[in-house]
């Protein structure tokens, strides 16, 4: 390996439609939320399933796509890398919040 890269692949379905921001630049923003799902045979021989969710952002064309043709419960294929940022809460609390900023997105599944 010549370099390290911050790459993250998903694959999952959509826990809600897309929220869609349009900035006054016209850039547009894409917010969703994606399951991925993990199943395990425990000691018991009990199949358990456990589902992650994870934070995507989208910009420009590509969540011009995801605005057309995604929404909620559609099976997706992401590409994209982890960020971290952080805000203050209306009670002044620092808070951090960890996305994917998704740079390449596909479609699966029906239709």
């Amino acid at each position: 390996m010549n370099t390290l890269r911050n790459k993250v692949q998903l694959i999952g379905n959509l826990g809600n439609d897309p929220e869609i921001i349009t900035l006054d630049s016209g850039k547009k923003l894409a917010k969703f939320n994606i399951a991925t799902n993990e199943s395990y045979k425990n000691a018991a021989g009990e199949k358990i399933t456990e589902t992650q969710w994870h934070q995507i952002v989208a910009w420009n064309k590509t969540a011009e796509i995801i605005e057309k043709y995604v929404q909620k419960g559609k099976e997706i294929m992401i590409e994209g890398k982890l960020t971290t940022r952080s805000y203050e809460n209306k009670e002044g609390e620092k808070k951090y919040i960890t996305e994917v900023v998704c740079n390449e997105m596909l479609m699966l599944g029906g239709k």
